[in-house]
Formats: structure tokens, C-alpha cells, sequence
């Protein structure tokens, strides 16, 4: 376990784990964070239905948070999607809102939001959709099935590819 407390109880950042070839460390990620488009395919199952098969992702990369994949809004079955009121703000992405995501008899209550209007370098965003994956029955990137963040707020989704120690479980709320 990592430890983002001094002796002292003041905070400090803890220590990267130092990533192997091919790996990428959330330490190494930007603030403000980026938008970056990817190839991979990103696949999600939920209520024993697929609801996303895409190539056409994209990932926002932010220090200390495992990546969070954002699929277009077309990629999904016309009534998995349904709007629901109530907005967060984020620093740099701009206001969010929400979907209760419904598949096969199964209803995730706010399972997924997208930034419709979002600021200045985040206009990718606009036509997607990011989905907490804890929630999904699951959530693969190029066949890997992925973790979920700890916290239930940010959404990550992590692979073997990415290496932490993450923001967003407990103990992590000073980094």
C-alpha cells in the first residue's frame, strides 16, 4: 500500500510506481490533463447485452487518475442512453451531464456523462460519452478486461498498461 501521509499527517504526493516497458505511469500524465484519440477497441456489456464496439475512442489523460475512455454517443443502441438532470462542473472540461445507461433489464442510475459544451481543447468531448466501468458488467480494451478506480467519482479505467498508485480511493483526497 502506498501511503500519502507524512509522519507528520500533512500530505505529500506519494511515490510513482516506476512503470515497465510498454507501461505508462499516471504521474507522467498532464495538469491540466489532454485529449487523446485512440485505436484500441473498446467493447462494454451490460444486462448481458454489447452496448459499445468501437475503435473510435478517445482518452482523457490527467495526473493521477487512470485514464477515462470516451466513446461516441452513435456507438451506442438507440434507448441505452437516457438523459437524466443534474450537472457537475469540471475545472477544465467544463459542465458535465448525465445518463442513467439501460441494458437487458438492467438500469445504471447515472452511469455515464459527456460534456456537451465542453471548454476550449476538450471539444472531442462534445459528441461522447465516458462510462464509470464498476458499474458495466464489464469493460474491455482491446480484449482486456479493465479495472475500475477506486472512489466511484473519477471513472478511470485501468489496464495493465498503466501504473499508479491512483487518485480516488481512500486516503488520496490531498494529492
Amino acid at each position: 500500500m502506498v501511503s500519502s501521509r507524512s509522519v507528520s499527517g500533512v500530505f505529500r504526493r506519494p511515490r510513482p510506481i516506476k512503470p515497465a516497458p510498454g507501461q505508462e505511469s499516471v504521474w507522467d500524465y498532464p495538469r491540466p490533463p489532454r485529449v487523446e484519440p485512440r485505436a484500441e477497441r473498446v467493447v462494454v456489456r451490460l444486462g448481458g447485452q454489447v452496448i459499445v464496439d468501437t475503435t473510435d475512442a478517445v482518452r482523457v489523460l490527467e495526473t493521477s487518475l487512470p485514464p477515462v475512455y470516451y466513446v461516441p454517443l452513435d456507438a451506442f443502441p438507440e434507448g441505452v442512453l437516457i438523459p437524466v438532470g443534474g450537472t457537475t462542473f469540471c475545472e477544465f472540461k467544463g459542465q458535465a451531464s448525465y445518463f442513467t445507461i439501460a441494458a437487458g433489464g438492467t438500469v445504471v442510475e447515472r452511469g455515464g456523462w459527456t460534456y456537451p459544451h465542453p471548454t476550449r481543447g476538450f471539444e472531442a468531448l462534445s459528441t461522447r460519452v465516458a462510462l464509470y466501468p464498476e458499474n458495466m458488467e464489464a469493460c474491455t480494451v482491446d480484449g482486456e478486461q479493465v479495472t475500475f478506480q477506486e472512489g466511484g467519482f473519477y471513472g478511470g479505467w485501468i489496464t495493465r498498461q498503466i501504473v499508479g498508485p491512483f487518485k480516488g480511493g481512500p486516503g488520496t483526497a490531498g494529492w
